[in-house]
């Protein structure tokens, strides 16, 4: 089956252009003006409408285990909601719960394969190391895997030390895996933690004061340290305040290989979120910051400083006492109520995958933070050539999967949960209003999403086997 997009507005990381795109089977087969379609061919009339790449997002968490409970959406329905807001490729990452890596990335398959209804690839957490991790980790490349990831903070549970995050550089380094890091101080955070609790604190913006931004700002500047010495690569995920964007920008501009990743939350919220009545909605780790950390990062995300937007889609209820209405069936999971009397219990992580294209596009790329280039860069092309899946996933050329998303332009829309399509019960963007919208998605050439309607299944996603990590 060929389908031909007629005179859409194409917008790649590198230039804009009005065209056509001739999608043939899975793949684009042309790009041009006035192709001329066969009498076999769908014509669609895409004109006035932006044309992007299906977008990325390289940092998700589905069906994770946490504070008692789990993530709610799992690897149908987190990437139902992704598609439905433009993303058609996502990221999970292994956690190391088995006794060996490959058990560790079967028991994800096994969790995902059958559920996948956009095509995923995985990162490996690396969260205890030994001589026979270190022996298991080049085998990480045949299962289609090029990336590691390591936390300085979560103490007893996911920190590495200092010289084991050394040595996982080392091995990284010699078999052609990225290391990615999770950058906090957890042994500041263990002491604030129990101060604030013999205290008395135990209210949501207590999260964030506990875990200060000078901690990730030290550790950020550490791991790029260790990295340097280990000669290794080094992707630092959810950067959160100005400074430590700061420090990557100067670390590129002295030629080392590191790059580093925000997310929408620390664009457009803050501590003072936390403080309100639901604050426990917002409450992740790394957590909000304040509005000058905001703008910054706006402001060097404009002068690409940074690398990719993803989301760090970890999703929990709100009121998880409450069923929601979810394909017809009523769903409750417990969720961030676990913490209302005690911030320490409100399992962390936001619902993000379905807003970050339509967010980042209408208060980024129309307030002039960004341009339309820099948003396909940030959210599609760079992520794809990082991990090692470009110019199969994240670009508009032909050869490329045809991954497309079809933007209607001027068309108001009042954003929230009722739009984002996640298995959960509330959205950060509730009452955003949006002015570009997404009319049409495209995976691998089948039409999944039109105006809102989901129109795919689960299980249509494909595993994406990553090849060489690339530094951009």
């Amino acid at each position: 089956m060929k389908t031909l997009l007629r005179s859409g507005m194409i917008i790649t990381a590198a230039e804009q252009f009005v065209g056509d795109v001739l999608i043939d089977g899975e793949q684009i087969r042309a790009i041009g003006s006035a192709l001329q379609p066969d009498a076999d061919t769908a014509l669609v009339d895409v004109s006035g409408k932006i044309l992007t790449p299906g977008g990325i997002d390289v940092h998700t968490h589905f069906d994770l285990p946490m504070a008692g409970t789990v993530s709610s959406d799992d690897h149908y329905t987190g990437h139902k909601a992704a598609a439905c807001g433009g993303t058609t490729t996502v990221f999970d990452f292994v956690s190391q719960d088995e006794p060996s890596l490959q058990q560790c990335v079967d028991a994800w398959h096994t969790k995902a394969d059958e559920k996948a209804a956009v095509d995923f690839g995985f990162h490996m957490n690396v969260t205890k190391f030994n001589d026979q991790v270190a022996r298991e980790m080049p085998g990480l490349r045949a299962l289609g895997i090029n990336s590691v990831k390591v936390f300085t903070a979560y103490n007893g549970r996911l920190r590495l030390q200092d010289g084991e995050i050394f040595q996982v550089m080392r091995v990284a380094r010699n078999n052609q895996l990225l290391v990615m890091v999770h950058a906090e101080n957890g042994d500041v955070i263990d002491l604030l933690v129990n101060e604030a609790l013999k205290a008395g604190h135990f209210t949501p913006e207590w999260h964030a004061l506990t875990r200060p931004a000078e901690g990730s700002i030290e550790n950020v500047f550490r791991t790029i340290c260790l990295a340097q010495q280990a000669k290794a690569p080094l992707y630092i995920v959810h950067m959160n305040t100005a400074e430590e964007v700061r420090l990557l920008q100067e670390a590129r501009e002295k030629g080392l290989q590191v790059m580093g990743e925000t997310c929408p939350q620390y664009l457009y919220f803050t501590i003072d979120d936390l403080r309100k009545p639901d604050g426990a909605k917002w409450v992740c780790s790394p957590p909000m910051r304040s509005r000058v950390d905001n703008e910054g990062i706006q402001e060097l995300l404009g002068k690409n400083a940074l690398q990719v937007v993803a989301t760090d889609h970890c999703p929990f209820f709100y009121d998880g006492t409450h069923p929601i209405s979810y394909e017809g069936e009523q769903i409750a999971i417990p969720g961030k109520e676990l913490g209302k009397d005690d911030f320490t219990k409100i399992p962390n992580g936001l619902p993000g995958v379905g807003d970050r294209m339509i967010v980042l596009w209408n208060y980024g790329v129309r307030k002039q933070i960004i341009t339309p280039q820099q948003f396909v860069a940030l959210t599609c092309t760079n992520p794809a050539k990082i991990f090692g899946i470009y110019p199969k996933k994240g670009t508009l050329m032909p050869g490329s999967d045809a991954d497309i998303v079809v933007w209607n332009q001027n068309t108001p829309l009042t954003y929230g949960v009722a739009k984002a399509q996640h298995r959960t019960d509330y959205n950060l963007y509730e009452g955003w209003e949006m002015r570009d919208t997404i009319h049409k998605v495209y995976l691998r050439g089948k039409l999944i999403v039109e105006d809102g309607r989901w129109l795919g299944s689960r299980g249509q996603g494909k595993y994406l086997q990553c090849g060489d990590p690339q530094i951009v």
